[in-house]
């Protein structure tokens, strides 16, 4: 899929089931022309993953797509510039997302467990915003060089971070999944996030852990150095594949154009 703003941005987004799994659970958003960009990972039996994953991309799309800041990001005049405000209706999104999900639960507790990983990029101008929880990641693709933009909010990252764990062990333990935080299941949200500035050229992309298992950063760059903009999410989905990837894979790619005027 791919879309395409008059001035600066274009997005393209790919998604695969994978060899193994009966449905998708990932979610996905691409509202270029308001500059949101979003996916969601799922998590739940009986469906329940994909209810979560619609669940918060639908309400992060209300939200942040709303003429008007709801009454709760509205920060004091004298506190914070306008990229607090933002970053501020990003962790209401991701917050009435959780809210939302657990209505849901209590609606048909058949759904009882469910939730969702979720990254959000935000590009206002020359301003990127991020707010992510979970595994989900979000990368910049800049001047040949790949850097990861989130941090997992998972056991093993913090057995890493704790040096308790190395980068390597923590690809292939079995537990490398499990969330420290989640949207639905953990209850309110405390979302990290960043705002940076962005350059012409830069390639943003957003991911499930279905490209992040199997692939490393440095395979994501090889991929990324060896594709135009257009076919690079589809050809990171088709690597992840090709490389034993067995997830639900959804990337969505942001470009900006090398000539912002």
């Amino acid at each position: 899929m791919r879309r395409r703003h008059e001035n600066s941005i274009e997005a393209f987004a790919a998604t695969d089931v994978g060899p193994v799994r009966e449905q998708n659970e990932d979610a996905w958003l691409t509202e270029i022309d308001h500059g949101v960009f979003a996916v969601a990972d799922g998590m739940g039996g009986h469906a329940a993953g994909e209810v979560a994953s619609s669940i918060a991309i639908a309400t992060v799309r209300e939200i942040l797509l709303g003429v008007k800041d709801p009454d709760e990001t509205v920060l004091a005049s004298e506190v914070g510039d306008t990229s607090d405000a933002l970053r501020e209706r990003l962790r209401y999104a991701m917050n009435q997302s959780s809210v939302r999900i657990r209505q849901e639960i209590e609606r048909f507790p058949r759904y009882a467990g469910m939730g969702t990983t979720l990254v959000v990029l935000a590009v206002d101008g020359d301003q990127a915003h991020l707010a992510h929880v979970g595994d989900s990641r979000a990368y910049l693709f800049r001047n040949d060089r790949i850097f990861r933009l989130t941090r997992d909010h998972t056991v093993v990252q913090q057995e890493v971070d704790a040096g308790r764990l190395t980068p390597e062990l923590a690809r292939i333990v079995p537990h490398k999944n499990i969330l420290t935080k989640s949207v639905g299941f953990h209850g309110p949200v405390d979302p990290d996030t960043s705002t940076r500035a962005v350059e012409p050229g830069d390639v943003f992309l957003l991911c499930s852990d279905g490209l992040t298992d199997p692939l490393e950063d440095k395979d994501i760059e090889a991929v990324c150095r060896s594709h135009a903009a257009e076919d690079l999410a589809q050809a990171l989905v088709d690597e992840a594949l090709r490389r034993g990837g067995d997830d639900n894979i959804t990337v969505v790619v942001v470009a900006v154009a090398d000539d912002l005027d």
